[in-house]
């Protein structure tokens, strides 16, 4: 196997911040993005929408079987990860679209939805990968117009993670903070935060691994993006990141965001770039609105790579929000983007056009794909041994 991402992977993980590197990407650089673009998108995959489900805002799937389950194992030799956690949040305002609450009244949980999970490559992923990467995925909000409507919030200190006094005071968008921070006592899946939960178990792996080479990799979609970035600096900002070995040592912490909305004003932009080895990539479509609100008062992070999935031969035009903000459609983008804004499209590498319909009617039709194909079969109802019908669409783990 051609194990040249193993070896530029610190390249590829942003040590140069991606100069001259984006337009247009390597294949590899493609690959490698998609890659982590996969694992957000499986916190869609895995996500119930079905209000109807006493298990709406779970994961269909059992840790031990999430990647499998959402089709990231097989021919993917960088997606050889396991599962080690699971993360939940509530929050203490509402944010339109990004919770879905069961309307039945025995539901798995009235207050709380999966979030998210953390992940550490497996041997044959350190193989392919060229270290023990740690991951942490966020699941964002599908609607861009819920987007919209969400980055319409003030800006607030975030005590909870860079402490009650900073100098340079940065401030975070009410909404992304609220959703990473908040606990409740009185619940089952928070009685801490999402953040809460991350930190502690990349604490624990970043100990577990303390005499390999490591490398910490934030991702998500939409509001995940978001999050993402801010999980990044918080491990960066309260030192999650150094391993306990002999002699003490600090591994990278990156994160590819796709579609992201801003996160923080001018004194959150000065704290994030202050750290030498935190890396951003924030991949934006031309036409998807998301990543250009909120509009005022917002500093943007990170380097930038601009795809057009306008141009795309492969995909209905012109489009409208929802296709220019969808996940797939921006791994379709990264595989075909060409250089500079008159450049065409072309798949530089092999990405298959089918998932572009998962979640949508998107594809040309010569293509034979129908729209809207990922779903469980039979909207999760199976039959009993009496020949009812009872829906079943959640497994629990092993262990907690």
């Amino acid at each position: 196997m051609d194990n040249s991402i193993a070896k530029n992977w610190k390249t590829l993980s942003g040590e140069t911040h991606w100069k001259g590197l984006l337009d247009p990407p390597s294949p590899d650089l493609r690959t490698y993005i998609n890659h982590y673009g996969e694992m957000a998108e499986a916190t869609y995959d895995a996500y119930i929408q079905e209000a109807h489900s006493k298990n709406a805002g779970n994961s269909m799937f059992a840790r031990k079987n999430l990647l499998k389950k959402t089709g990231l194992l097989l021919g993917r030799p960088l997606n050889q990860y396991k599962v080690t956690k699971y993360m939940y949040a509530t929050s203490a305002i509402i944010l339109p679209g990004s919770f879905v609450m069961s309307s039945d009244p025995h539901a798995w949980s009235k207050k709380s939805n999966w979030i998210g999970f953390v992940a550490v490559a497996t041997d044959k992923g350190k193989e392919a990968l060229g270290r023990r990467d740690i991951l942490v995925a966020w699941r964002g909000t599908v609607n861009p117009s819920d987007m919209i409507h969400d980055a319409e919030m003030r800006l607030v200190s975030a005590p909870k993670i860079f402490g009650a006094i900073h100098l340079d005071n940065p401030k975070i968008h009410e909404g992304w903070y609220s959703i990473y921070t908040t606990n409740d006592v009185n619940t089952r899946y928070n009685k801490t935060s999402a953040r809460d939960q991350a930190m502690e178990e990349v604490k624990r792996l970043v100990n577990h691994y303390k005499h390999e080479e490591l490398s910490l990799t934030t991702t998500g979609h939409s509001m995940g993006a978001a999050v993402a970035a801010l999980n990044a600096v918080d491990i960066l900002f309260n030192g999650v990141n150094k391993q306990s070995s002999n002699p003490p040592k600090s591994c990278p912490v990156t994160v590819f965001g796709f579609a992201s909305p801003r996160v923080g004003d001018a004194g959150f932009k000065k704290v994030f770039d202050s750290y030498k080895n935190l890396y951003c990539l924030r991949i934006n479509n031309m036409p998807d609105v998301v990543p250009k609100y909120p509009p005022l008062g917002y500093s943007d992070v990170g380097s930038e790579m601009v795809i057009d999935t306008l141009k795309s031969p492969y995909l209905k035009g012109p489009g409208n929000p929802g296709i220019w903000h969808n996940m797939e459609g921006y791994m379709h983008g990264v595989a075909g983007v060409q250089s500079g804004l008159l450049g065409g499209f072309k798949l530089v590498i092999n990405r298959d056009i089918t998932l572009v319909n998962k979640f949508g009617d998107i594809l040309h039709d010569k293509y034979g794909v129908p729209g809207f194909w990922w779903t469980l079969t039979n909207k999760g109802m199976v039959q009993r041994e009496d020949g009812t019908w009872e829906l079943d669409d959640h497994e629990e783990d092993d262990d907690p």
